[in-house]
């Protein structure tokens, strides 16, 4: 079996998907399987698909599903997956010619049942790394601490196990496609650190019509999975009180938008909940003003 699973979510994405493939085909190590989910795309993606499974020059197994989003596709893929490792590169990126080599190497010599995965760097497609750099006076940490106690900025690459990441699935809203993805890596977080390595293993694209620049028109259109999703931050036990109040806030906006008034009675944190209402409404208000259409 191999040890990894390079797993790509795709939606209509057709045009782009190649830049990928092609950077899996230079990979200087075959020790992966591509995991291709297809969130229901219109488009020629299944053809184009097939014709590189034709080609049999990687181990490629494809899964279309109806369109549930980001988060349904992960869920997907985590109930697929079967080797001891995984990888999301989405469609839009694509993998050095070392990655996998550099993971597979890497968790053989320090990967243990004691810590959850690998922690890695994105880079853009100069070669320049997204945010900083992982700090090199440590070994591990959990992601939460890296951004929040270590000061690091940016995406990072994580390589996770795949039996834990078949926890924590994320929920489906009915007409909605998004939850913030890092729910399951912080509740992961609770329970294991991550190994540190100082080394590109993604080189992101981020295209017009990706997910990431258009966040308020997601906020907007996925209110419930917005408002689960700061509602449990709000429960981490290793936040500070002031992470939790700009959790709040945003739970009361995201509340706000899907007309649920019982979010006092729902939130894990009331007396932050409560302050928060004013800066929610405001928060509201812009993000309601700024994706109106005309």
């Amino acid at each position: 079996m191999k040890k990894l699973t390079v797993f790509t979510p795709t939606y209509n994405r057709a045009y782009c998907l190649n830049n990928c493939y092609q950077s899996l085909l230079n990979q200087t190590c075959t020790d992966f399987v591509w995991l291709i989910i297809d969130d229901g795309s219109t488009d020629n993606t299944l053809e184009l698909v097939n014709s590189w499974i034709k080609e049999n020059k990687i181990e490629i197994k494809y899964h279309r599903q109806e369109n549930q989003g980001m988060h349904g596709a992960h869920n997907t893929a985590y109930e697929l997956i079967d080797t001891e490792l995984n990888v999301c590169i989405d469609s839009d990126d694509y993998m050095p010619e070392k990655a996998v080599e550099k993971i597979v190497n890497f968790w053989s010599k320090f990967g243990s049942e004691k810590v959850s995965g690998i922690i890695g760097l994105d880079a853009d497609s100069d070669d320049r790394i997204i945010g900083t750099k992982l700090p090199k006076d440590i070994i591990k940490s959990t992601l939460f601490d890296l951004y929040y106690k270590h000061g690091v900025s940016g995406d990072k690459k994580l390589v996770y196990r795949t039996d834990l990441t078949r926890k924590y699935p994320y929920p489906i809203f009915n007409n909605e496609k998004y939850v913030g993805l890092a729910y399951k890596y912080y509740m992961l977080d609770k329970e294991y650190e991550m190994l540190l390595m100082n080394e590109v293993l993604c080189c992101v694209e981020y295209l017009p019509d990706g997910s990431s620049l258009n966040m308020f028109n997601q906020y907007r259109k996925n209110p419930r999975g917005f408002a689960f999703y700061r509602k449990e931050l709000m429960k981490l036990p290793f936040t500070s009180s002031s992470f939790k109040f700009r959790q709040a806030i945003h739970f009361v906006s995201s509340s706000l938008m899907s007309n649920n008034w019982r979010f006092l009675s729902e939130t894990p944190y009331k007396i932050h909940t409560f302050l928060a209402i004013p800066f929610g409404i405001l928060l509201f208000l812009y993000i309601s003003t700024k994706t109106r259409t005309v």
